[in-house]
């Protein structure tokens, strides 16, 4: 007797006390194959800790943890999650080995849990006093037995609900496995182009700086070449400028001889006496005539003053620069 509720306690059958080893912590049924051992020796359906497993970590990418419902030792999954974990084979061969012990005995239709387990089966809609335990294969639907032997699946091929369902679960549960691995080739994939993306932009980067330090040369070269010819056109400007100051200084001089030898040839006709003019008149006159030829200096040459020699021809060069453009790969094996 229970002393806290006042009521008869049976105890439990060696079978009872199996079926209890044998229950999910989860779903608190009998575990369903595959079941898996966690690194605590708890173990669990595959499905229920994959339900646990996937509430725990909604937005998971690679991994993930979840505590045992047991003992709440947390478990650390890889990228392959619940399906990384190792299966337990021996408790697997027990709940079959129980199974079948229970259908020897008739167990199921004496065993109160199990009672319990079947009222919450659904019912079949045509013969509502029948369970749904079979499974048309022709209709692709479960059905009961009722409706194989005088309903409208009379005529059709059927197979055990159970078998049906192992079947179809692990054909999903291996379409989950291969979706899982396809999860991670798409995981590896957007790594990469996260890679890419971040070397993408880095190369961007050191060629935007490569092309200003390109035409910084340039500009470099430019002025320093624009300072070369700038220099030339003064050297021969000042050369010019020089032979014509020269040749004015010349002519200035001439012009204050010229102006000295009028002023003496005034005052000799003004104030000597005709026998002094007479006697100096002679030499007067050969430095008239030498002052006269003197003043017959020839003045630079028409066009000595022009540079036009000195221009630039930059239209080979501009149209250089237009159409100036990067290398492009099949001229970078041409110059290896």
């Amino acid at each position: 007797m229970d002393i806290k509720t006042g009521q008869l306690v049976h105890p439990l059958t060696a079978m009872e006390s199996l079926e209890k080893q044998l229950s999910c912590p989860i779903c608190l049924d009998m575990f369903t194959k595959p079941v898996v051992i966690l690194p605590c020796q708890h173990n669990l359906c595959r499905g229920c800790a994959n339900d646990l497993y996937e509430s725990r970590n909604p937005y998971h990418f690679s991994g993930g943890t979840f505590r045992c419902p047991t003992c709440r030792f947390d478990v650390v999954l890889d990228r392959h999650g619940v399906y990384g974990l190792q299966r337990n084979l021996l408790v697997e061969n027990i709940i079959d080995i129980y199974k079948q012990q229970q259908e020897s005995q008739g167990g199921d239709a004496e065993d109160p849990p199990l009672k319990d387990k079947d009222s919450k089966e659904p019912r079949c809609k045509e013969h509502e006093d029948e369970r749904i335990n079979i499974y048309c294969m022709t209709c692709q639907t479960p059905t009961c037995s009722m409706c194989k032997v005088f309903g409208q699946h009379k005529d059709c091929e059927v197979s055990p609900l159970h078998t049906v369902y192992q079947s179809q679960r692990d054909e999903l549960r291996a379409a989950v496995e291969q979706l899982a691995a396809g999860n991670s080739c798409v995981q590896a994939t957007m790594a990469h182009m996260e890679d890419t993306c971040r070397l993408l932009q880095e190369n961007g980067e050191l060629q935007r700086r490569r092309l200003g330090e390109s035409f910084d040369l340039l500009y470099a070269i430019m002025e320093e070449r624009k300072g070369e010819l700038v220099e030339q056109i003064s050297r021969e400007e000042q050369d010019k400028l020089s032979v014509l100051r020269a040749q004015a200084e010349r002519y200035r001089q001439q012009l204050q001889l010229s102006s000295q030898l009028q002023e003496k040839l005034q005052r000799s006709m003004q104030l000597c006496s005709v026998a002094e003019f007479l006697l100096a008149a002679k030499q007067l006159q050969d430095e008239a005539r030498q002052a006269a030829s003197g003043a017959q200096l020839q003045g630079p040459q028409p066009g000595y003053e022009s540079m036009e020699h000195l221009s630039l021809d930059t239209e080979e060069v501009e149209a250089l620069l237009s159409h100036m453009d990067f290398r492009q790969q099949g001229e970078d094996e041409d110059q290896e």
